[in-house]
C-alpha cells in the first residue's frame, strides 16, 4: 500500500463541492432538489470579459510569478476607487483563486490561526494541511455572528505563540454578515496590541448591500493586513480561477516569500485569464453596471428568503452581503428530536434532503456545534442568465423571486411543510 501524508488521509472533500455534486447527480436522474447547498454566482460572465479572454487566447508565455503587471496596476486602481485602499502593485500577487492564495499564505506564515465560527469551510482544512489546528471562537447569534474585540483578546492571551493569524471574511460566508467600520476599527486595536496578522478575505466585497462598510481592514491596519479577493463571486467567474493577495509595503517580506513559493508550485496563472481580468478591473462602465445589477438581484432574493424564514419562526440574521443565510431551528429542537430521534444538525440536514429534497449544509461544516441546529443556505439556485435579463425590465420584489427563482420559493415551501409536520 502507498504511504500517504497523514494530514491528507483524514481530509474529506470540501462540503460545498460535495453537496453540489450530490444535487447535480440527483437532478441528472430527474429528481427534484431544492438546492441551497452551493454558493456559485449563477450569472454569465460579462461579454466584455469573455471577449478579452478570446482575444488573448494566443497568449502562451509564462507571465511573471506575481502576475501580469498591467493587471496588478488595474487592481490597485480599482481598489483605490472602490475602497480607498493604497495597494502597491509590487505587493500584489495573482493566483488561481483567492482560495489557493490563502493556502499559500498560511504555508508561508508562522503562528496560531484564529477563525470566528461560523466561517468558510476550507479555512480549517488548509490550516490542518500545514500541520496545525485552528483556534475557533464561537460567535453569537445576538451579535450577528460577528467577532467581538473582547472575544478576540481573550483568545489571543490564551495562545503562547508570539504571532497570531486571524482569518476574517466580510461579507461573510455562511452568515451574510458585514462588519462595519467601527467594528473593524475595534478589532484592529486588539490586533495591534496582540501581534495579530489579519487575512481579510474580501471575495464578496462588491456584493455588499449593508451600507455599513466603507473602508475595511486594509484602511485601518495596513501594516498587519493581507487582503484577498478575486473574480469568482462579484464577476460570476469561479471557473476562471483568478484571485489576488495584496499587502502593504510593510509586509513586503511576505510577498517575497509568496513569490518564491509560487515559483515552485503553480508558477503563474493562465495568461489569457489574466488579460481578461484586466477588463474586469478596468472600471469599464458596462462591467460595473453588470456587477451592480447582480448585487441588486442577490439582495432581492436574500430579502425574500429572509422574510420567508422569519415567517416560519426560524432564528435568522438579516443578510447584509454575499448570498447566504444562516438560520437555526433551535426553537423547534424538541419537536425535531422527537421526529429524527436526535438533536444532531447533520441528521437534521439529512432528513431535510431525504424527505423533503431540500439541500442545505449543517453548521458543523462551518465549525459550529452539533447540537446547534444551524444550517447554511445559499440562495443562488436559479437560471442566472434568464433572471439577469428579466431584471432589466421587471421590478425586483418578492413577486420577481417567486416568478423567476422557483426553486428558491418552492424550497421555502418544503421547509415550511417540514416545520408544519412537527
Amino acid at each position: 500500500m502507498p504511504q500517504i501524508n497523514p494530514h491528507i488521509i483524514n481530509l474529506k472533500e470540501s462540503a460545498t463541492l460535495a453537496i453540489n455534486q450530490k444535487a447535480r447527480k440527483a437532478r441528472a436522474k430527474g429528481e427534484d432538489v431544492y438546492h441551497f447547498g452551493f454558493g456559485q454566482s449563477p450569472f454569465p460572465v460579462h461579454k466584455n470579459i469573455q471577449k478579452a479572454l478570446c482575444d488573448h487566447a494566443s497568449e502562451k508565455d509564462y507571465l511573471p510569478t506575481l502576475g501580469l503587471p498591467a493587471l496588478r496596476e488595474k487592481i490597485s486602481e480599482f481598489y483605490q476607487k472602490e475602497f480607498g485602499y493604497n495597494l502597491d502593485p509590487s505587493c500584489i500577487c495573482i493566483g488561481p483563486g483567492s482560495k489557493e492564495l490563502i493556502f499559500q499564505a498560511l504555508f508561508v506564515l508562522e503562528g496560531s490561526v484564529i477563525i470566528p465560527a461560523p466561517s468558510w469551510v476550507s479555512y480549517g482544512p488548509q490550516v490542518n494541511l500545514r500541520g496545525k489546528h485552528i483556534t475557533r471562537i464561537l460567535t453569537k447569534f445576538e451579535n450577528g455572528y460577528k467577532l467581538c474585540p473582547d472575544e478576540l483578546e481573550k483568545t489571543c492571551v490564551s495562545l503562547s505563540e508570539p504571532q497570531k493569524i486571524l482569518i476574517i471574511n466580510s461579507p461573510n460566508n455562511p452568515t451574510g454578515a458585514v462588519y462595519s467600520d467601527e467594528e473593524i476599527s475595534a478589532l484592529v486595536d486588539v490586533c495591534r496590541e496582540q501581534n495579530v496578522l489579519v487575512v481579510s478575505d474580501e471575495i464578496y466585497s462588491l456584493i455588499d448591500f449593508s451600507e455599513k462598510r466603507k473602508k475595511g481592514f486594509m484602511h485601518f491596519y495596513p501594516e498587519g493586513t493581507l487582503l484577498t479577493a478575486g473574480l469568482s463571486k462579484s464577476h460570476s467567474a469561479g471557473g476562471y480561477r483568478l484571485g489576488f493577495l495584496a499587502s502593504s509595503p510593510q509586509l513586503e517580506p511576505i510577498i517575497k516569500a509568496l513569490s518564491t513559493l509560487v515559483s515552485e508550485t503553480f508558477s503563474s496563472v493562465s495568461a489569457p485569464t489574466q488579460y481578461a481580468a484586466v477588463v474586469a478591473y478596468s472600471q469599464d462602465p458596462e462591467v460595473r453596471q453588470y456587477v451592480d445589477r447582480c448585487t441588486a438581484i442577490h439582495q432581492c432574493v436574500g430579502s425574500y428568503l429572509y422574510k420567508r424564514l422569519l415567517e416560519m419562526d426560524l432564528n435568522v440574521c438579516p443578510p447584509d452581503g454575499a448570498f447566504y443565510l444562516y438560520p437555526n431551528f433551535n426553537s423547534f429542537s424538541e419537536a425535531i428530536e422527537n421526529r429524527i430521534q436526535s438533536k444532531n444538525v447533520k441528521k437534521l440536514c439529512q432528513h431535510l434532503y431525504d424527505d423533503y429534497r431540500v439541500a442545505v449544509l449543517p453548521g458543523t461544516d462551518f465549525y459550529g456545534l452539533e447540537n446547534d441546529l444551524s444550517v447554511r443556505m445559499a440562495y443562488v439556485d436559479y437560471d442566472g442568465e434568464k433572471v439577469f435579463h428579466c431584471a432589466e425590465t421587471e421590478e425586483l420584489n418578492d413577486q420577481f423571486v417567486e416568478k423567476n427563482c422557483p426553486s428558491v420559493a418552492q424550497g421555502c415551501d418544503q421547509i415550511k411543510k417540514f416545520l408544519d409536520s412537527l
